[in-house]
């Protein structure tokens, strides 16, 4: 394989890929799981013989059960995608906190189209909501954990949405929330995206109506540079800064030509569709008992909650962001003043990663 750029290594670590890993030095010690439901019935009515939740887990849980974290996954992203937040001199110290690290349906390890076998393989494995990961999630902390209320749950995009729907959902179950690039509902703006990247991706003949014979190569490069198009602000590439972790001559046609062809490597198409649908369907407002209505969804979250929106986020733009938090009667809402854009909220640059775990270190301090 080719040595992959500094961005690009980057990128793989906000999506947790394990092809790229972090220094295994300073990588917080973790154990990966396996929950499965026998007889899932999705929120389509689609029941899955067997539901599988993979999951990774940091520190110790105390006798009392009450030290437990929760950071559920984003878009494609394995359970290690929050070690920008865990460990020393950061605001998850795993001498004191239990983490329970939660992989989204679709992502190619807990139940996705590339991996379950017929009659929901493929294509027609049954688009699954943010509750429907949030209900699995619920049942694997009570059931097999035997944990009933968690101190914090922190979520980053697709992570976020799912920290918003355990507010609604389960108003008592954690103390506190935080989100981080992204918000209670997916807005037109935002579906228009996600149907242009899908559109970009179905567009090769090898696709298949999703029955692929072989990879559909170039409708994931097609896919992966509206993605990109998308990820980083505007200013963020007028003023170069992919620069800042490049290989010294490194020309513009050679950073597209990477991000074109090792965006997610290996990464199967209808697992890559199936978490945009399950992104696009996100609505809390659509949570049984409130009607459709986000507003009232929002008003009913009883616990503080810290928002912070990236100020140059393309996918959930701070107006969104703003938005929201004027129904939410807990809410501190904290921009992260940032050019990295979306991935601004996973700790994208070293400024980033501080301005996250010092806000996020602070709101979990207070009493």
């Amino acid at each position: 394989m080719k040595k992959l750029s500094l961005l690009l290594v980057v990128l793989l670590l906000l999506i947790s890929l394990p092809l790229i890993a972090q220094d295994a030095a300073k990588a917080e010690p973790s154990e990966r799981h396996e929950f499965v439901i026998t007889n899932f019935r999705t929120e389509s009515g689609v029941v899955l013989p067997q539901a599988r939740i993979v999951y990774g887990t940091y520190g110790h849980l105390n006798a009392a059960k009450d030290n437990v974290i929760l950071v559920p996954s984003h878009y494609m992203a394995d359970y290690h995608g929050y070690e920008w937040l865990i460990g020393p001199g950061h605001a998850l110290d795993t001498s004191k906190v239990f983490i329970v690290a939660t992989e989204l349906f679709g992502n190619g390890h807990s139940s996705s189209p590339s991996n379950t076998p017929e009659p929901y393989h493929g294509p027609r494995f049954p688009v699954t909501t943010i509750r429907d990961n949030v209900e699995v999630v619920h049942r694997l902390l009570t059931e097999e954990l035997h944990i009933t209320h968690v101190r914090t749950i922190i979520g980053f995009s697709m992570g976020a949405q799912q920290a918003f729907q355990w507010a609604v959902s389960y108003p008592d179950f954690a103390d506190r929330i935080v989100a981080t690039c992204g918000t209670a509902k997916t807005y037109p703006h935002g579906f228009v995206r996600l149907e242009g990247e899908i559109a970009a991706l179905t567009a090769d003949d090898a696709f298949q109506n999703g029955d692929y014979r072989t990879r559909p190569t170039k409708g994931i490069e097609a896919f992966a540079m509206v993605w990109t198009g998308w990820l980083f602000s505007q200013e963020w590439w007028r003023k170069e800064l992919w620069r800042e972790t490049e290989k010294p001559g490194t020309t513009f046609e050679q950073l597209l030509q990477n991000l074109r062809t090792n965006f997610i490597p290996g990464a199967d198409a209808n697992d890559l569709i199936l978490q945009m649908r399950t992104w696009e369907k996100h609505n809390v407002g659509a949570t049984p008992g409130f009607d459709g209505d986000v507003e009232k969804a929002l008003r009913s979250i009883k616990v503080p909650l810290l928002y912070m929106p990236s100020e140059t986020d393309l996918y959930f733009p701070l107006t969104d962001a703003r938005y929201e938090a004027a129904f939410i009667p807990k809410v501190s809402l904290t921009p992260i003043p940032s050019l990295w854009g979306h991935p601004a909220g996973a700790g994208a640059s070293p400024e980033d990663e501080k301005f996250l775990n010092e806000k996020i270190g602070m709101f979990l301090a207070e009493k």
